[in-house]
C-alpha cells in the first residue's frame, strides 16, 4: 500500500495544473511532532511506501527529519518533488535519511514549454542539475510529467531525456482538474487522444529498459493485456483500497485529486479513519456506475474515480467519461 503526504502548501513554483494550488506557506500545517504521530498511525494502518510531496516537501525545514522517521518505522519514503532546489548536499542528505527514490516533475524535452507551465523561468535546467545530483549521489530518481493536450505529442521524447539523464522509471500524469487544474480543464486529452496516447506509453514500454507508468490513467492495465504486455501493477485506480492522501493539514483525501474529505488526523487517528471511514468502504465495495460497474476489465482498471467525480457531479462511483472501451471501442492508433 502507499499513501501521499502533502507537507506543505509552499512552493517557489506556480504550476499552472497543481492540485493543491500550492505557493505560499499557511497557517495550519501538521508540526514535526503531529508528522511524526501521523507517520506512526501510517506505519500501524500497513503502509510500506510513503510519498513526501507538496507544495514543494524539500522547503520543510524538518523533511530530512520526516524522511529518516518513514525509514526508522520500516517504510520506504520517496518524494514528489520539483527537482530544483536538489544540490548535490541535498541529494546527499536525502540518501542519508533514507530516501528510496526521487520522483522529479519535467513537462517537456525543452526549457521553453516546461518553463511556462511552471511558470518560472529556469525551472527545467534546474530541475536537470537536480537529476545530476541524485546520479552523482547514488540516490534513484524517475522523472513526472503531466501530459495535456500542449505536450500529446512530447511523451516519447520526454522520455528518451529521462532514460539519458539515468532515471529508473517514467511517470506520466494524466491531467485531472482539481485545485489550478480546474483552470486548464479544456487542455486534458478527451476519449480518442486519451487511449491513444496510452497505446504509445505501452508500446515505448516494450522499447525501453526503464518503467513507465501512466497515473489517473487506469485504462492502461485493460490495454497492457491486449498488447501481451506483463506489468507489475495489479490494479490501475487504487484510491481508498491500496492508496489515499493526507493533506498539509491533516485532511484525508481518497487521493490527491479527489477533493473529498474522508477525514481529519487530528482529530481520529489515521489508521482508524483508514479502516473504518465510510468513503473507503464505498470505494473498497467497487460497485462502480455506469460501464464501469460491467466492465470485464472492472478488477484490474477501476476507472479514475477522482475523474468521474470531476465530471458526475462529484459522483466518484459513476464510469469514467474519458474510456473509449465504455463504447465498445477496443484500441485507437495512429496521433
Amino acid at each position: 500500500m502507499i499513501i501521499s503526504w502533502n507537507t506543505t502548501w509552499a512552493c517557489h513554483l506556480k504550476c499552472k495544473h497543481c492540485y493543491r494550488d500550492a505557493g505560499d506557506k499557511r497557517a495550519g500545517e501538521l508540526s514535526t511532532a503531529e508528522g511524526k504521530k501521523l507517520l506512526e498511525e501510517i506505519a500501524r494502518a500497513g503502509f510500506k511506501i510513503v510519498i513526501l510531496s507538496g507544495g514543494e516537501p524539500l522547503l520543510r525545514e524538518d523533511i530530512f527529519e520526516l524522511t529518516a522517521y518513514v525509514s526508522s518505522l520500516g517504510m520506504r519514503p520517496v518524494f514528489g518533488t520539483t527537482g530544483t532546489t536538489i544540490t548535490d548536499e541535498v541529494a546527499q542528505r536525502l540518501k542519508q535519511a533514507g530516501a528510496a527514490c526521487i520522483g522529479i516533475s519535467l513537462d517537456s524535452a525543452s526549457a521553453p514549454l516546461h518553463d511556462d507551465f511552471r511558470q518560472v523561468t529556469g525551472a527545467f535546467e534546474d530541475a536537470l542539475r537536480g537529476m545530476e545530483a541524485c546520479l552523482r549521489a547514488g540516490l534513484p530518481f524517475q522523472v513526472h510529467t503531466t501530459v495535456r493536450e500542449h505536450n500529446f505529442h512530447e511523451f516519447e521524447g520526454i522520455s528518451d531525456l529521462a532514460v539519458r539523464m539515468g532515471a529508473i522509471a517514467h511517470h506520466i500524469f494524466f491531467l485531472v482538474p482539481t485545485g489550478r487544474g480546474k483552470d486548464i480543464e479544456e487542455e486534458a486529452l478527451r476519449e480518442k487522444r486519451y487511449e491513444q496516447l496510452l497505446h504509445r506509453i505501452m508500446k515505448k514500454q516494450k522499447e525501453v529498459d526503464i518503467e513507465l507508468k501512466p497515473t489517473c490513467a487506469p485504462q492502461f492495465m485493460r490495454i497492457a493485456q491486449q498488447m501481451g504486455l506483463k506489468m507489475r501493477f495489479t490494479r490501475g485506480c487504487l484510491a481508498g483500497t491500496a492508496y489515499c492522501c493526507i493533506l498539509p493539514n491533516g485532511v484525508v483525501h481518497p487521493c490527491p485529486y479527489l477533493p473529498l474529505t474522508v477525514g481529519d488526523v487530528r482529530e481520529t487517528p489515521f489508521d482508524r479513519i483508514w479502516k473504518e471511514a465510510e468513503v473507503f468502504q464505498e470505494l473498497r465495495r467497487d460497485d462502480l456506475g455506469g460501464k464501469c460497474g460491467v466492465c470485464k476489465y472492472k478488477q484490474v482498471c477501476g476507472g479514475c474515480r477522482a475523474r468521474a467525480f470531476y465530471y458526475a457531479d462529484e459522483d466518484y462511483m459513476a464510469e469514467d467519461p474519458w474510456c473509449l472501451y465504455r463504447r465498445g471501442v477496443n484500441a485507437v492508433h495512429g496521433s
